[in-house]
């Protein structure tokens, strides 16, 4: 594919010289035109924080997600991955990978049970970003788990 693009290419510049054109004429008839970079006013927060990791990421209001990150991600081992200090550090991650495209205002929706879903939405704030609602996700059992039989003595 890539060499079928190469011969078109080099075929187009022969036809161009063909007519009496310089080389620059020629590049600047193949100049691409720059990338729209899409501008993001409103999105949502995803925060998942178990006991071992948290999970952050960033989405537009229709659920493409922008940017994530985690604390693994960032280099945190084992315990230390499920503090809040660890949990703001993650946000701090996103923010700096969303800020391209201009994200000011969200909606968070926290799950799980860890210690760094306060230290997350607090960071979010801190951040620069419109907290417009705080929704809690977190999956409850209904009855859960069967139980382990107990034990005889």
């Amino acid at each position: 594919m890539a060499e079928e693009l190469k011969t078109t290419e080099e075929k187009e510049v022969k036809e161009v010289k063909a007519e009496g054109e310089t080389d620059v004429d020629a590049s600047e008839k193949k100049k691409k035109s720059k990338k729209i970079k899409r501008q993001i006013l409103k999105g949502r927060a995803v925060v998942k924080c178990t006991y071992n990791n948290t999970v952050i990421s960033l989405a537009d209001v229709n659920g493409n997600v922008l940017a994530w990150s985690t604390s693994g991600l960032m280099g945190f081992k084992g315990a230390k991955k499920a503090t809040p200090y660890a949990a703001t550090q993650v946000v701090a991650n996103v923010a700096e990978k969303v800020q391209k495209y201009g994200l000011k205002e969200l909606e968070v929706f926290v799950k799980g049970v860890g210690s760094g879903r306060e230290a997350s939405i607090r960071a979010l704030s801190n951040n620069g970003f419109d907290l417009t609602s705080i929704k809690d996700e977190t999956p409850v059992p209904h009855n859960g788990c069967r139980p382990k039989k107990p034990r005889r003595i």
